[in-house]
């Protein structure tokens, strides 16, 4: 093979694996073991420290999807982003944070780190002088999402990186919306780029799992608290996750190229107030997006016009109102009571998280079932409202 870096689908399916010298099969072999020896050994495995064979294996791919040195394998998405922040901030710092985020983050911040004795502010916009004007004395990290958890606002990765880097700042991204096949946040600057990879990169809704990629140093302090916190994932959940990604390339762009076409559809229909989707000419950062992105992803936002909600879910036929995300099923939530649950009304309506807001996770189906299945909702949701007010 040549010197030039493969494909994302061969990194996908090639980087990393484990021979089986044994049997010769065509997929890595599992390494079940919780105990390994300790004498006459190059390294010393044990889970917790993250360095089994089949843990340092997934490792190795995660950090040539993200073209990182290094990367970590969590229990979960919120366990890379809160071992991840706590290994960079201590008692007296101050983080940096941008106004969208997931509500899970939004929460670990607000409610646990005021308990460590971290400060914390957020941005009061997206751009770059929004960031710079929280920037104290003390702080120590920016921390973005882009594109943001629910309504798909881009934030600028190299204006953000080259703002942390002017005042020696650490510069972390959750990734996870995009996911390695559409953005690259290392690429443009960024220091830590961070994976729920529970979504994309487990793409089967059955994986729950997180990953942090970035430099060999930033890796390293990043580990030494991990070990201590025991975020780590069994071996099993690790080969499971190997197997996923090796077809996360092709689904990825299946999903692109669907959620493209529904958010067309939707930002013509007469019962939608607004979409949200990168992808549209009409989205607010869509040549920002361009810039940055390869791909516009899988998630879409709408709202509906007058119409209620949950009632517009439960005459789905189709697709799946559900929690989470990013499975090759569609699948479709209210922020305001799931991801975006935990945070006050007033603070969802700062956000712009109305109650009629949709969060569409788009699959790999036939698009023109999904557009029939949600045209037929949308006509019986409008019935139902029509009859109320007779």
């Amino acid at each position: 093979m040549s010197s030039k870096k493969p494909g994302i689908n061969t990194i996908c399916t090639h980087t990393g694996e484990l021979k089986d010298e044994t049997f010769k099969g065509a997929v890595s072999p599992l390494y079940m073991s919780t105990s390994y020896a300790f004498e006459d050994v190059e390294v010393k495995r044990y889970p917790r420290y993250f360095n089994t064979p089949n843990q340092k294996a997934l490792a190795q791919k995660m950090a040539a999807l993200e073209n990182g040195e290094a990367a970590l394998i969590f229990g979960s998405g919120m366990a890379a982003v809160s071992t991840s922040l706590l290994a960079f901030l201590h008692k007296g710092d101050h983080v940096v944070l941008q106004k969208t985020l997931y509500g899970g983050t939004s929460n670990l911040v607000t409610e646990e780190f005021e308990k460590f004795g971290i400060e914390f502010s957020f941005s009061k916009d997206l751009s770059v002088q929004a960031f710079e004007d929280e920037i104290k004395e003390n702080t120590k990290v920016i921390y973005i999402e882009t594109p943001s958890n629910p309504l798909l606002t881009i934030t600028g990765m190299d204006a953000v990186a080259n703002l942390a880097k002017k005042h020696g700042l650490i510069s972390m991204i959750d990734n996870t919306f995009a996911s390695p096949v559409n953005q690259n946040p290392l690429d443009f600057g960024i220091d830590v780029a961070i994976h729920s990879a529970t979504k994309y990169m487990g793409g089967h809704s059955d994986i729950l799992a997180g990953t942090v990629i970035s430099s060999g140093e930033n890796i390293d302090r990043v580990f030494q608290l991990a070990k201590n916190f025991g975020g780590s994932l069994s071996d099993y959940t690790v080969w499971l996750l190997e197997r996923s990604i090796k077809t996360m390339g092709i689904r990825v762009k299946a999903q692109n190229a669907n959620a493209q076409h529904l958010a067309e559809f939707l930002e013509g229909n007469e019962l939608v107030k607004k979409v949200y989707y990168p992808g549209l000419p009409s989205h607010e950062d869509h040549e920002l997006a361009k810039k940055q992105m390869k791909g516009f992803g899988g998630m879409l936002s709408f709202e509906l016009k007058d119409l209620d909600a949950t009632t517009f879910m439960k005459y789905l036929k189709l697709i799946k109102p559900s929690m989470s995300l990013a499975g090759v099923e569609s699948t479709i939530l209210s922020p305001a009571k799931t991801s975006h649950g935990l945070l006050s009304p007033e603070e969802r309506e700062e956000q712009g998280i109305s109650d009629q807001l949709m969060r569409f996770s788009v699959g790999i189906e036939e698009p023109e079932d999904l557009i029939a299945d949600i045209e037929q909702a949308l006509e019986e949701t409008r019935k139902d409202m029509l009859d109320v007010r007779l």
